[in-house]
């Protein structure tokens, strides 16, 4: 007898539907077909043991089963549950008339308890657009895949809730998630906060200009002062995720698998901060069989890199596409994915290898030679590439040892959100392109508009300290975010001016 049953493999962050054909016949053999991994060959013994122990077994017959696209390679081990109830139905130990209407997907432990899957949310999406009644899949993945409304998404603890609802013996409880209150309920909680933070008042005043135009930074200054503390409360400045960016977030996480149990849409942006030994296929994405990498987990969210010249300079140096392009092309020789990467990346460095200024004073010091050195690490293209470039200083004992708090993040929020409305409203026309660190240069040319004035002084700025032609993008996207903080409608002389600060890193004599 033969029977279809279907399940999902996921490729980079989209689903594909498969075709499970179970066939039995005389004789004896159990044969899978259809490019399965190793994970999917080895099933045969975890649902046998699972039926055995709930009171069915594999038929002493001729088993043939084929994974259709029998092209496309299959991985993981997701597919137990999928197989093990095309072979009940096959050899008719269960009524399989409707089971073709639901896709079907778990890893089945011996007992025939089900292990949560990764990828649940696009396997629930796919399902939707072709037309299934229902997803049944472990019960720690419900929540993730009952955010897709008309799709009726079934949680389940045992193999034997599913065989009994296909018999008509049992019910299974469908799970709902309302995904608006989902969303807003976890907005207003922020774990860092910009009121922790003593004096630093010209960095946290970066940060609201990167927060509120979506650039990416880099903070320059020594041991203590403060870079990897103002960093980690950068999210909790930013606007809150669209729905239509959570969802893209969670996508992404689900794929991975790294949704927490029993949650289901993530609310919060990502803030990642990988270790500066990681590798560059780590980086943005890769492997024999790709995965998403880091700036992808960073998606709608915050990349932090902290001691960026210890990095390895291949790593550093695959970012440079992703950056421009906010998205990272894995190619192989059958396929390609395409992982989105639209990220605010925040960078923190020590100014040497000691870790201070050209300071006579400092614990250790560096020569201005050993300094150009270290810096010259991270490639010209890469800073480039950022937008923003600030020196950081210690805070002196008397901003340290101060009662007052500092302002909250909820106050520099209502701020940057306003800047972003206006931002929205300005590119509510254009597809790709939400705030002002996005713009192309079709867009800087009708957006930043400058006076004569302002002209002739970014004209200087850029003739003295020998910026290049991204630079002189950079400055105005800066000086167009500052504008929208103040509410003007053109950006005025001082706009520039402040932006012009904010290359640091281009001069040629920082270092003092």
């Amino acid at each position: 007898m033969l029977i279809k049953v279907f399940g999902s493999a996921v490729f980079g962050v989209e689903a594909t539907t498969i075709t499970v054909e179970v066939n039995i016949d005389k004789g004896i053999g159990y044969h899978l077909v259809g490019l399965p991994d190793n994970a999917i060959k080895e099933s045969s013994y975890r649902i046998a043991a699972a039926l055995q122990n709930n009171g069915y077994k594999l038929p002493g017959k001729k088993i043939t089963i084929n994974m259709a696209p029998a092209d496309l390679r299959k991985e993981g081990s997701a597919y137990d549950l999928t197989l093990a109830l095309g072979i009940l139905a096959a050899s008719s130990q269960i009524k399989g008339e409707n089971i073709s209407d639901y896709l079907i997907m778990g890893e089945l432990s011996l007992d025939g308890g089900l292990q949560p899957i990764k990828g649940a949310l696009p396997i629930a999406i796919k399902a939707r657009e072709e037309g299934y009644k229902g997803f049944i899949l472990p019960i720690q993945n419900a929540k993730e895949a009952a955010i897709v409304d008309n799709l009726e998404v079934y949680g389940v603890d045992n193999i034997k809730e599913v065989i009994d609802f296909f018999d008509g013996s049992g019910q299974l409880e469908q799970t709902i998630v309302d995904t608006r209150e989902e969303f807003y309920k976890e907005l207003d909680n922020p774990e860092f906060d910009f009121a922790d933070v003593k004096g630093q008042e010209s960095i946290k005043r970066c940060m609201e200009i990167a927060a509120a135009g979506g650039h990416n930074i880099i903070l320059v200054g020594p041991p203590g002062s403060g870079k990897t503390m103002i960093s980690k409360r950068l999210p909790s400045i930013l606007p809150p995720m669209s729905l239509q960016e959570a969802l893209e977030t969670t996508k992404i996480h689900s794929v991975v698998g790294r949704i927490k149990e029993n949650v289901g849409l993530m609310a919060q942006r990502p803030f990642r901060s990988p270790h500066h030994t990681i590798s560059d296929v780590a980086l943005v994405g890769g492997g024999a069989y790709p995965q998403p990498g880091e700036i992808s987990l960073s998606h709608n969210g915050v990349l932090f890199l902290d001691e960026l010249p210890e990095f390895k300079r291949s790593v550093l140096e695959v970012m440079r596409q992703p950056l421009e392009d906010r998205e990272v092309t894995i190619s192989r020789a059958k396929f390609t994915v395409t992982y989105p990467s639209s990220f605010m990346l925040v960078a923190s460095m020590n100014p040497s290898p000691g870790g201070y200024f050209n300071d006579p004073d400092a614990p250790v010091t560096s020569s201005p030679a050993e300094m150009q050195r270290y810096l010259s690490k991270i490639s010209g293209p890469l800073l480039d590439r950022i937008d923003i470039h600030i020196e950081v200083t210690p805070v002196p004992f008397d901003k340290l040892s101060e009662e007052r708090r500092g302002e909250s993040s909820v106050e520099i929020r209502k701020r940057v959100i306003k800047a972003r409305d206006i931002q929205t409203n300005r590119f509510s026309e254009l597809k790709n392109i939400h705030y002002n660190a996005q713009m192309g240069v079709k867009q800087i040319r009708k957006y930043c508009e400058l006076d004569t004035a302002s002209k002739e002084l970014l004209k200087t700025a850029m003739e003295r300290l020998n910026l290049s032609a991204r630079a002189y993008d950079r400055i105005l996207k800066v000086s167009r975010t500052i504008a929208d903080l103040e509410g003007s409608e053109s950006i005025q002389g001082d706009h520039i001016s402040e932006a012009i600060q904010y290359r640091s890193l281009d001069r040629d004599g920082w270092l003092g």
